[in-house]
């Protein structure tokens, strides 16, 4: 009986304990169930030796009550042949094997009694062991989401350091200096190795735009005069074979605007004679 009272002993061990005590609760919980089933295995061995015990006492009770018999038989052949002495002797032997067969028996009684409580400690033994195995099961899983909850909370920790959000500010304000001081330095490649002509313009179109989009939003709220009907442009002078030249360009345009302009009619012109002589083709 000593490996069911150690048995018991380690049942009723509190699990939650080696939970907050082992290095690793999973693994010692797998541990201890691994000795329980190999503790179980050795108390079905022994138990199934008590077993084998009570069926041999068994025997040999029935063993002796047949020699009994044997005997009993033997000494009526004694008195049916006239030997009353032979008779005796073999009545003697009967008793002999009779008071060993009750001895045998109260044996067997016994062990048999034993092997009863044994199997039903069995039986128990090895349900607390399957409930002891799925409570481990859910000690593991309490484990795990517990696990899981500690590094969600120790990412939310981190998450709200001020030290990283100051950290992306920071960043972020870097990046934006950065962006600037290349604009910048675009700018100033353009307004002094670009074209100056073309820079000018694009300033124009810039503030025009912002001009217009203010001049309509002040008329929209009653705060302009109407705008004025257009009227219509003259057609364009386009200078073709046989027709006069253009129009002079505005006196106010400077002398190289003028060029420029002059410059861009002619390439127009040319193109317009490169298209006719395509088609004429």
């Amino acid at each position: 009986m000593g490996i069911f009272a150690r048995l018991a002993s380690l049942i009723k061990s509190n699990l939650n304990d080696l939970i907050s005590k082992a290095e690793d609760p999973e693994k010692m919980l797998n541990q201890v169930t691994q000795d329980m089933e190999q503790q179980l295995v050795e108390a079905k061995k022994q138990v199934a030796v008590s077993i084998a015990d009570e069926k041999r006492l068994a025997k040999q009770a029935e063993q002796e009550l047949a020699n009994a018999a044997e005997w009993e038989r033997r000494a009526m052949l004694a008195i049916k042949a006239g030997d009353d002495n032979l008779a005796k002797e073999a009545l003697s032997r009967k008793k002999e094997h009779d008071s060993l067969a009750a001895t045998y028996k109260d044996q067997w009684q016994k062990q048999k009694a034993a092997v009863d409580q044994l199997k039903t400690a069995l039986r128990v033994l090895n349900a607390k062991i399957e409930e002891a195995k799925r409570k481990k099961n859910v000690l593991i899983a309490r484990k795990k989401r517990a696990e899981a909850q500690k590094a969600i909370q120790e990412t939310m920790t981190g998450l709200n350091n001020v030290s990283a959000f100051e950290t992306f500010d920071r960043m972020a304000t870097k990046i934006d200096q950065i962006e600037a001081e290349a604009e910048a330095a675009s700018e100033l490649h353009e307004q002094y190795t670009g074209d100056s002509l073309a820079h000018k313009f694009n300033q124009l179109e810039a503030t025009a735009g912002a001009d217009d989009d203010l001049l309509a939003l002040k008329r929209k709220m009653g705060l302009a005069p109407a705008e004025a009907p257009k009227a219509t442009p003259p057609p364009a002078q386009v200078r073709v074979e046989g027709q006069a030249a253009p129009a002079a360009p505005p006196p106010e345009m400077s002398k190289e605007e003028q060029d420029e302009l002059a410059a861009a009619l002619a390439e127009l012109e040319a193109e317009e004679q490169r298209e006719q002589a395509r088609m004429k083709r």
